[in-house]
């Protein structure tokens, strides 16, 4: 059966609705597709955990569609409402300190003091939420540790069945995921290098934002764990072209010759929205046993790129 389902008021009302009565629903945000559930449903976010096949100590993020949402399940300080005003609806993600001991969120926040908060910045997202009237936990749609998903068909090839609803958005557009920020200590600390480049929260901020890379074994926010957003086929990284073996399937960046380029212009933006879409492409060819990845400098969007492609070619 399809499950992929267009987007419009009727389909609109049967996601929101399968959402409520403890279903699972994958939509589209403006980073990648989401598998959703009702944050404050401890079942139904169980069963992203199953459907991903997802470690659950690795926390999900909850996703809102208004800054009023946030209070219901975080306390954010002044310097958390600035960024909000300013990046939401954003590819920007808040840890913030969880509102109280509610005991229904403990599986969303994997057992953790802290939850992680986004508002994702697309119309099918964003009515999703505030028709459920539930804020919603999302990790991406796609089995742990495979490439992430930027269309709806990525959606139903990576979780056939083990998804009620799939609502087609088209294409992501920043397609990387967000940027994960830790709110809880003095100094702004990315957790997750993502769709929010970190020069423009440290213009915004006035000061040195840091980087931590996490603990693997014990993560404080998604996207820690050192394999993930991995291709079926053994991947090299920071291959030039006259590194790339007869073997390999080459992802370029910049002026080269290659199989895909991520941007011939050399523009990281344009890279990072093509980057999952181009893993998938190379994973399907069967023209090459192994995949090669050119350089991308750290500059903007690259970092999260970086970052990405690092995890896709842990061994």
């Amino acid at each position: 059966m399809n499950k992929i389902y267009d987007f419009n008021e009727q389909n609109l009302a049967l996601a929101a609705q399968t959402i409520q009565n403890g279903g699972l629903v994958a939509f589209p945000t403006e980073t990648v597709y989401g598998l959703g559930a009702d944050s404050f449903n401890a079942q139904a976010v169980a069963a992203i955990f199953a459907a991903k096949g997802r470690p659950t100590f690795n926390p999900l993020i909850s996703h809102i569609a208004e800054i009023d949402m946030l209070s219901d399940l975080a306390v954010p300080d002044s310097r958390a409402l600035a960024l909000a005003k300013k990046f939401w609806p954003g590819p920007l993600t808040f840890i913030l300190p969880r509102k109280e001991a509610n005991s229904a969120l403990d599986l969303v926040c994997a057992g953790l003091p802290n939850i992680s908060i986004r508002m994702p910045n697309h119309e099918i997202a964003l009515a999703l939420i505030k028709l459920s009237g539930t804020p919603i936990a999302a990790p991406s749609a796609n089995r742990s540790q495979t490439i992430s998903p930027t269309t709806a068909q990525h959606v139903a090839d990576s979780l056939g069945d083990k998804v009620d609803v799939i609502l087609d958005g088209g294409a992501c557009k920043v397609g990387v995921e967000s940027t994960i920020i830790d709110l809880t200590t003095k100094d702004v600390v990315i957790l997750r290098a993502g769709g929010l480049a970190k020069e423009t929260l440290e213009n915004f901020l006035g000061e040195k934002v840091l980087l931590s890379h996490g603990n693997p074994d014990l993560p404080t926010s998604p996207g820690q764990m050192l394999k993930h957003y991995a291709p079926k086929l053994i991947t090299r990284i920071n291959v030039t072209p006259d590194m790339r073996q007869p073997n390999e399937f080459y992802i370029g960046f910049g002026k080269m010759d290659c199989d895909l380029n991520l941007s011939s212009k050399s523009d990281t933006t344009e890279a990072a929205a093509n980057l999952f879409a181009y893993m998938h492409l190379a994973e399907q060819q069967t023209n090459y046993p192994q995949i090669a990845i050119a350089p991308i400098p750290d500059e903007g969007l690259g970092l999260a790129i970086n970052d990405r492609i690092r995890r896709a070619s842990y061994k």
